[in-house]
C-alpha cells in the first residue's frame, strides 16, 4: 500500500475550479477492487490541505456523495480535500445476501466481521482506518489534519472510528446516525450476521456502548437529524441514547440540530452540508 499502491483514475471533472475525481485500487485488506471519490479544491494545486472524509449510508457507493451532496462548492471555498470511500467490498467473489438491500454488499457497517462467510472480506474498519488512510496520505496533498462526516450507517462509522481512536479526528459530524445499532432493526440484522448472536462483541462496535467507557481526550460531535425521517420514527437512529450516554460520560459533548420536516435522504443532507463543512473548517483552523 502507500507509494506502492497503483491508483486507476476513472473520472475527472472540473468543478468549482478544482477537480472531482474517482479512483480505484486493489485492497489487500478486503480482497477486492475498491473505488473512492476525491475532490481536490483549487488550493490543492500549490499547498497541502486538511482532509474531510464522508462515510455514506446503506446501499450507497462512492457516487452518492459525489453527485448528491453539493459539497464541492464549500470545499473549494474553504480549501478542504473531500474524500469518500465505498461502503463495503464488492465483486463477484464477495459473499452477499441477494435478498437484502441492508446487509452484506453495500452495507459493510464499517466493522470487522468475525463470522463466516463475512470475516474474510468484510473488514471495512481495518480498511478505512489503516489501508485506505495510507493510500490517501501517500497519494494526495494532505497536511495531516483529518475530520469525518457520516450519514446513517456512515454516521455509525464516523462515531465508532472516533471513539475507538481517541484524538484521531479534529472534528466529527453526523447526519441521522445509526447511533445505537444493538437496539435498531438495521443494526441487529447486521451485527447478528457479522458477529453472531448478541454478545459483548456487539458492544465493541456500538457507538452508544463505546461512549459509555470512552476515556480519551474530550471532543465534540455535531448531530443532525430531520424530524420527518421515518427511519428515526421506526427506531433505527436512536441518537438520543448516544447523547444521554455521552452526557453521563462527560468527555464527549454533543450539539444536536433538529431539522423540522426534513427526511433521511440527500435533499436533507445537501441542505445542511455547507453548515457542516464550515463546522469542520472552524476546527481545522483552531
Amino acid at each position: 500500500m502507500g507509494k506502492n499502491t497503483v491508483l486507476t483514475e476513472h473520472q475527472s471533472h472540473r468543478s468549482f475550479e478544482g477537480f472531482q475525481k474517482v479512483y480505484s485500487h486493489e485492497s489487500n485488506v478486503l480482497g477486492c477492487t475498491m473505488k473512492f471519490g476525491v475532490y481536490l479544491p483549487p488550493q490543492a494545486e500549490n499547498q497541502k490541505l486538511p482532509v474531510l472524509y464522508f462515510l455514506s449510508g446503506l446501499s450507497a457507493t462512492e457516487q452518492n456523495f459525489i453527485i448528491k451532496s453539493g459539497a464541492q462548492r464549500f470545499a473549494a471555498e474553504y480549501g478542504i480535500i473531500l474524500i469518500n470511500p465505498d461502503t463495503s467490498p464488492r465483486g463477484d467473489h464477495i459473499p452477499d445476501d441477494p435478498d437484502s438491500w441492508d446487509f452484506a454488499i453495500g452495507a459493510g457497517f464499517f466493522v470487522n466481521a468475525t463470522q463466516e462467510p463475512w470475516k474474510k472480506n468484510f473488514k471495512m474498519y481495518d480498511y478505512f482506518l489503516h489501508e485506505f488512510q495510507e493510500v490517501v496520505k501517500t497519494n494526495f496533498p494532505v497536511n495531516g489534519e483529518i475530520s469525518v462526516m457520516g450519514h446513517s450507517m456512515g454516521g455509525h462509522g464516523a462515531l465508532i472510528t472516533a471513539l475507538k481512536n481517541p484524538g484521531f479526528y479534529k472534528s466529527v459530524s453526523v447526519f441521522s446516525p445509526i447511533a445505537n445499532p444493538s437496539y435498531g432493526p438495521w443494526g441487529i440484522k447486521a451485527f447478528t450476521g457479522y458477529f453472531g448472536p448478541k454478545s459483548e462483541e456487539w458492544n465493541n462496535w456500538d457507538a452508544t456502548e463505546l461512549v459509555k467507557k470512552y476515556n480519551g481526550p474530550p471532543f465534540e460531535v455535531l448531530i443532525d437529524q430531520g424530524t420527518g425521517d421515518h427511519y428515526y420514527d421506526e427506531g433505527e437512529i436512536l441518537f438520543e441514547n448516544f447523547v444521554e450516554a455521552a452526557k453521563k460520560n462527560g468527555r464527549v459533548s454533543t450539539i444536536v440540530k433538529l431539522r423540522k420536516g426534513y427526511d433521511h435522504g440527500f435533499y436533507y443532507v445537501s441542505t445542511f452540508m455547507g453548515e457542516h463543512i464550515k463546522y469542520h473548517l472552524d476546527h481545522f483552523t483552531k
